[in-house]
């Protein structure tokens, strides 16, 4: 089929304009594959390395000492071994306040009183500074399982509330889809920090808890597309698959637009809040966040959609036509997502005749006209 004069030449034009003609379907063993592979990384990491629980989610106590000339992550490894505390079970970090004070943050496992005492005072000595000066924080290992039960039982509400409201204004189905989908985003971001051992803190459990939002509306918005094209289309029983593709293709640029809207935000936060004003806890949360919302553009992309149309093709009626590809999808996406027609292949010679409004105006025809792969039925009259 020749590409109409009207489509873009190039694949970023065609992209702004709403006129790709990407199989999603064909893709999705591909898209699962590298999903399940994320899945089973994240597996691996957690079973040999585990996560880097702050101080919050462990408890012990933690030090904040001035740095300086005198002072830095060597000193103190020293003072740690002089007192008798195992120096590979501590957390020592060099950190920048918002004032741009730096200080050395040193992390150990809970402590009798009289340890921690002397601790504070070698800690000023080596430093140079007043006790007083030594910030010194103490967590209970309680604290931290508070957390995880609250997060937990947040998690399981929201997912319970998501899955019937999905179900009552779409389908069983697409609950099932998207419950995937979100699964998805929240392992992958555990997995990253889990390979990256970077450290998981309250703020980070509640970016975990975010990231639900961002998975959920970037799925929504793919099945409400598809619940349209599916009345659009009923009456000349198009396959699911190319209702999928098509839908996919329509709302591919406001997924993009709307992704990277929300995504744009969060690399200032950790560039400018994190990195340039010091703040910890922007970064804490930030990429979490960030990881989050990668993925969840990937998983309602190629997670949600293909389960999607795995579960409702292995349900529905066969079609012994093929799945539109090419320009035929193309034609698809461009006539449904503007007059709800489909463009049926023009002749060549009237497709070379730019000027030629009669041929361009034949060229559109009615969905019926252009998918039926055989006449249809009259209608039988009822009986009175």
């Amino acid at each position: 089929m020749t590409r109409p004069d009207h489509v873009a030449s190039t694949g970023l034009g065609r992209l702004f304009r709403g006129q790709t003609a990407v199989d999603f379907y064909g893709l999705r063993r591909v898209g699962l594959i590298v999903a399940i592979v994320v899945l089973v990384v994240t597996a691996g990491s957690l079973w040999t390395r585990g996560l880097n629980l702050g101080l919050d989610f462990e408890g012990g106590v933690a030090w904040d000492v001035p740095a300086g000339a005198e002072f830095d992550v060597t000193q103190a490894e020293e003072v740690l071994a002089a007192d008798g505390v195992s120096v590979s079970a501590a957390k020592i970090q060099r950190r920048s306040s918002a004032d741009g004070t730096t200080f050395i943050t040193v992390q150990v496992e809970e402590l009798p009183q009289e340890q921690i005492d002397a601790l504070s005072a070698d800690f000023a000595a080596r430093a140079g500074v007043p006790t007083d000066d030594v910030n010194f924080s103490f967590t209970s290992s309680t604290w931290g399982g508070e957390i995880t039960r609250a997060a937990v039982r947040a998690l399981v509400i929201f997912l319970a509330l998501v899955a019937l409201f999905i179900s009552i204004r779409f389908e069983w189905r697409m609950a099932i889809a998207a419950l995937a989908a979100m699964a998805h985003d929240v392992i992958a971001t555990v997995g990253f920090y889990s390979v990256f051992q970077f450290e998981v803190t309250p703020a980070t459990v509640i970016a975990f808890l975010t990231i639900l939002g961002y998975s959920l509306y970037d799925t929504i918005v793919v099945f409400d597309r598809v619940q349209e094209n599916e009345g659009k289309y009923a009456g000349v029983r198009m396959p699911y698959q190319d209702i999928v593709n098509i839908s996919m293709n329509q709302v591919l640029m406001r997924s993009i637009n709307t992704s990277m809207s929300s995504i744009l935000p969060v690399i200032s936060l950790l560039f400018v809040g994190a990195g340039l004003l010091g703040a910890v806890a922007l970064s804490e949360f930030g990429l979490a966040l960030l990881v989050g919302m990668i993925s969840g553009v990937y998983s309602s992309i190629f997670v949600a959609t293909p389960v999607l149309a795995t579960l409702r093709s292995s349900t529905g009626r066969k079609s012994r036509r093929e799945r539109l590809r090419g320009e035929d999808l193309r034609a698809a996406v461009i006539g449904a997502g503007v007059t709800g027609r489909v463009m049926a292949p023009a002749d060549t010679g009237a497709a070379d005749d730019e000027h030629d409004d009669e041929a361009k105006t034949a060229a559109l025809v009615r969905p019926a006209d252009r998918l039926l792969t055989h006449p249809p039925r009259p209608r039988k009259k009822k009986k009175r």
